[in-house]
């Protein structure tokens, strides 16, 4: 099912970090498709009359919903409520429009974090419903989790076609830097290129190092998504990731030797590890002939280059 001229693909969340890498990987593959990106300056997605609207609008043949409100462990923490209540709109609005509009293919993302808690490595799609996610993000894990719900509720009732997609630990160019909410990869690279700049001696790092993770680069994920639009085969989940496995002590001497950062590395044990292993299973990717090959080391000098091009151009980088 590649799509032409008769299409019209509607991208959710179209400016955030996975969109960024996505619109121009579509625009390149379908040439003659109207593709139409939406962000929550364009419609409210949690209001059920706005999405109504934009379907009316846009008529839609496709669509991608990447549209999540996301936030640090902080946030989750304080508003566990607001995630979960938030996430779920977001999801049955998108959802329930698509099946009223006998929209031919949805593609919808949901995080690795909707995992359980007692997930073990590498872990497999089918751990999914082993148990509850971990207590810190639930609220909106388990609202995300709810898309696998709906796929199969909407399929059933409506013959929605859907696929459920399941992305590692995404990193790479258009990430959040913030220095409260982001991830593990743009926390470190934002801290290495601040210390290099401040001349500082050396630099604290949480826990002890140990700890295991697998990373992919976002660009990978999205070079995948037009194989989940064009196959109906498939309809999830299917974890995107390396599956390759990176000790957090690794990863953080990788970034610091490619921001050229020259001071001491202190491990500070008196914060947590957080768990110890988490690596993603990607024998249902690899079997579909897909996998994500950009190496670690690759992957961070890219997002390093754009993030030291941009940290200065005034709302360019999320700090």
């Amino acid at each position: 099912m590649k799509l032409d001229a008769n299409d019209r693909l509607v991208i959710t969340g179209a400016t955030g970090f996975l969109g960024s890498h996505l619109v121009p990987i579509l625009r390149s593959r379908y040439p003659t498709t109207q593709i139409t990106g939406v962000c929550s300056q364009d419609y409210d997605l949690l209001d059920v009359r706005a999405v109504e609207a934009m379907f009316a609008k846009l008529n839609p043949t496709v669509v991608i919903h990447l549209a999540a409100y996301s936030g640090g462990i902080e946030a989750n923490r304080l508003f566990p409520a607001d995630f979960f209540h938030r996430n779920l709109l977001l999801m049955e609005n998108v959802f329930h429009a698509c099946a009223a509009r006998r929209v031919r293919k949805l593609v919808y993302p949901m995080g690795g974090c909707s995992y359980p808690n007692t997930a073990v490595s590498p872990i497999d799609e089918s751990q999914m419903w082993n148990g509850y996610p971990v207590g810190t993000s639930a609220g909106y894990s388990m609202a995300k989790k709810m898309g696998l719900v709906a796929a199969e509720a909407y399929r059933q009732q409506h013959g929605l076609n859907s696929v459920v997609l399941v992305p590692g630990n995404m990193y790479g160019e258009y990430d959040n830097y913030h220095p409260r909410d982001s991830h593990v990869i743009p926390g470190l690279i934002r801290r290495f290129y601040e210390a290099k700049v401040q001349g500082l001696a050396s630099v604290a790092c949480w826990g002890t190092g140990k700890p295991t993770r697998d990373f992919v680069y976002a660009g990978d994920v999205a070079r995948l998504f037009p194989f989940f639009i064009e196959n109906d085969a498939e309809r999830g989940p299917v974890n995107i990731s390396s599956g390759t496995t990176t000790r957090i002590s690794e990863l953080t001497s990788l970034i610091a030797e490619l921001v050229a950062y020259k001071g001491e590395l202190v491990w500070d044990t008196s914060k947590p590890d957080g768990q110890m292993h988490k690596i993603f299973g990607v024998e249902k990717l690899h079997s579909l002939g897909l996998s994500c090959d950009t190496t670690l080391r690759e992957g961070l000098k890219r997002t390093i280059h754009w993030f030291v091009a941009n940290v200065d151009k005034p709302g360019a980088v999320r700090l």
